[in-house]
């Protein structure tokens, strides 16, 4: 089983939050509000984005490379897979 889906029920509400404040940003747009609001909103988006990022980097981590039962292999191509997102992620 997957970390992510014995993590959903904590996981989708935070996603939830994030698309409710999306779309925060979206209406103060719409509604033409002062660039200082809508850049407060985005940032609100932003930390809310990079706390659901570090919770699944986290149990990410643990579930694959912090188990000791995984071999030299499987422990490398999750290190690798894990690289490849930070990466990604860091653009």
């Amino acid at each position: 089983m997957s970390h992510t889906t014995r993590d959903r029920d904590t996981l989708l509400p935070r996603v939830r939050r994030i698309i409710g404040q999306l779309q925060a940003v979206e209406r103060a747009l719409e509604e033409e509000k002062p660039c200082g609001d809508v850049l407060h909103l985005m940032a609100a988006a932003r930390g809310a984005m990079n706390g659901l990022m570090g919770r699944v980097l986290e149990e990410h981590i643990h579930a694959h490379l912090g188990n000791g039962s995984l071999s030299r292999a499987a422990q490398t191509r999750a290190a690798d897979e894990l690289i490849g997102v930070v990466r990604t992620y860091l653009k």
